[in-house]
């Protein structure tokens, strides 16, 4: 399906996502200005065409979970089915091809501290070279809006949720087993619908859910096609940044509108970041006039994206945060 250029309708309603993604299509509408209706088949719209989805996502360090970004050589016949296999396990949250053609980088989340999947990752005859590095801390709370600026101050604190000052691990309970997995798939769906399909209330399942969002140990990301907004260059930057210059850098770039994540990592590198620009020219600019004029980055490697083969997504109940599946584990052994 194609999806057409986007009017203001459909740029406020995927900045109100961003804003809240579980937000009411009703409430969206008033804040647009336009009719439910509108709203929703705009949002269905899209998300038929595969070029946005709502996903929940829980805080993975309150949650018990460490997170590994792996980068692996592999031999070039070998790239499409590796990131296949990567895709299907359910303990990798993103898998991308680098434009070198020969690389994949992904982010696995593990329970404790050891990356354990790594070493039937490793063998699979089509890698050639890896390196895993410990992801320490996000450090962007914000995600890319994709520059849209759809809505005005007032339009954006009439779609906020309330957050609590709620932090530190938590224990997952029966209920969030079971409904975590469900908002991974789909981030709006709807009460009655999370509620039949996980076999509690939905009283019980609204309650926890309002828990969960304003504890800020859930949140709701949008995954959109920035193509569609007109950048089409995503790329993979790894800083060497001075240790006293670390936070001050990790700040200027949180700020940066072409910043799509940011975080602290171990290793020879200690900040990664993926970028969002119009093209290769201004990731060029970017990295040569913003990033590498800032005091204490002492080293700057890229690596465009080719593809995302899989974008973010918790852990699902097939992982060792909730269950053991040996299934899972045995696909790239």
């Amino acid at each position: 399906m194609t999806v057409p250029d986007l009017d203001a309708i459909d740029l406020g309603l995927l900045h109100a996502l961003h804003v809240d993604g579980r937000a009411a299509f009703s409430r969206i509408a008033e804040v647009l200005g336009a009719s439910d209706r509108t709203v929703a088949r705009r949002f269905s719209r899209l998300r038929e065409a595969g070029a946005l989805r709502v996903i929940g996502v829980p805080d993975p360090h309150r949650v018990g979970y460490a997170e590994w970004v792996v980068r692996l050589r592999v031999r070039p016949d070998g790239v499409d089915g590796l990131a296949r296999a990567l895709a299907a396990r359910p303990d990798t949250a993103w898998v991308t091809v680098l434009s070198s053609g020969c690389e994949i980088l992904c982010l696995f989340r593990t329970v404790g501290e050891s990356p354990a999947p790594l070493p039937a990752v490793t063998r699979h005859p089509a890698v050639v070279a890896s390196d895993a590095h410990r992801l320490l801390r996000h450090l962007m709370t914000r995600q890319w809006s994709g520059r849209t600026s759809a809505l005005n101050t007032d339009q954006v604190a009439a779609l906020r949720a309330p957050l609590s000052a709620a932090s530190g691990p938590v224990t997952l309970t029966d209920l969030d087993r079971r409904m975590l997995p469900r908002l991974a798939a789909d981030g709006r769906a709807a009460y009655p619908h999370l509620a039949g399909a996980i076999g509690w209330s939905e009283s019980a399942v609204r309650r926890r859910l309002d828990e969960l969002r304003r504890s800020g140990l859930m949140r709701f990301d949008v995954e959109i096609d920035a193509a569609l907004l007109g950048y089409s260059f995503q790329c993979m930057l790894w800083l060497t940044v001075a240790p006293l210059r670390l936070a001050e850098v990790a700040r200027a770039l949180i700020d940066d509108p072409e910043a799509a994540f940011v975080g602290a990592t171990t290793g020879p590198h200690n900040i990664f970041a993926i970028v969002v620009c119009r093209d290769a020219d201004t990731i060029f600019d970017y990295v040569a006039d913003r990033v590498g004029t800032l005091p204490g980055v002492e080293r700057i490697d890229t690596a465009p994206i080719s593809r995302f083969v899989k974008r973010d997504a918790p852990v699902s109940p097939d992982s060792g945060v909730f269950t053991s599946n040996p299934k899972s584990q045995q696909r790239l052994s």
